[in-house]
């Protein structure tokens, strides 16, 4: 059953208007998953019966388009969804990276805090970059070279926000995510850190488990003393996109581990 909105004035596509904020995202408790190939793909892996921490709480969509949820296998094929057709002008309010294409509802998961008390099993990244784009940037070159975990500090950006999620290709609904408090709640714990005053990556060997930060490219890591720092020689560069920092000293770490584990 397709329940359709016409009306600016109604409540669900109020609440939806505030999807591209952090706090409307956290208010309703559901973020938007948009994009073509990313729906597809989530959808062919999703099993209601298996405990997801994605819901889909909703799919989307406007006068011209058709509903995907009901269209997959049985084994996978969400039940009871509830769909909503919009008015052209309504979808487009919301469509807010304009993909033109259905949009799924996910109920938000509860993300874990940190202990910085426990031990590092395999890489744990930890970021407080602001910045949506580079924040999905960088869990999409987590996912890839085999980071076990990324932790976002308090200053980070909120990973589900529509432009980190496109930024991540999907990767954000791939990768464990864990917060933690201000970058100040580092001080007095084992981390390594990228930096430009840092020993060269180049002859780093790598443990096989650690935690390494990756700070903003602004004010870097100014105030936080006692960290391990690594530098990328950058040559006539004064610096890297951070995330284009972060990807180069994650593929250093991958490859450190040799054939076997760079066969996955």
């Amino acid at each position: 059953m397709i329940t359709e909105i016409t009306s600016a004035e109604n409540e669900l596509f109020k609440k939806w208007k505030l999807l591209d904020t952090s706090r409307g995202i956290r208010k309703s408790g559901e973020f938007f998953l948009m994009g073509e190939k990313l729906i597809q793909e989530f959808l062919h892996v999703y099993n209601p019966s298996i405990h997801s921490p994605y819901k889909i709480k909703a799919e989307i969509i406007s006068e011209d388009l058709h509903p995907l949820t009901p269209s997959f296998p049985s084994a996978n094929k969400p039940r009871q969804v509830p769909t909503f057709k919009l008015a052209k002008n309504l979808f487009k309010e919301i469509d807010f990276i304009g993909t033109h294409f259905n949009l799924l509802l996910l109920e938000l998961p509860e993300l874990e805090t940190y202990n910085f008390g426990t031990t590092p099993q395999g890489l744990e990244l930890i970021t407080p970059l602001g910045d949506p784009g580079n924040l999905g940037a960088i869990l999409r070159s987590a996912l890839a070279f085999g980071t076990s975990k990324v932790i976002l500090t308090q200053e980070a950006a909120f990973p589900f926000l529509p432009k980190v999620i496109k930024a991540s290709a999907g990767a954000v609904l791939q990768i464990p995510l864990l917060r933690c408090g201000p970058l100040t709640e580092l001080v007095g714990h084992e981390v390594y850190a990228l930096d430009a005053e840092g020993s060269d990556i180049a002859n780093f060997r790598w443990p096989r488990s650690l935690r390494l930060l990756v700070g903003e490219e602004g004010p870097g890591l100014a105030g936080l003393k006692g960290l391990m720092k690594l530098k990328i020689q950058t040559g006539e560069v004064e610096s890297l996109n951070a995330s284009v920092a972060a990807s180069i000293a994650l593929y250093c770490y991958r490859q450190s581990l040799g054939p076997s584990f760079n066969k996955g």
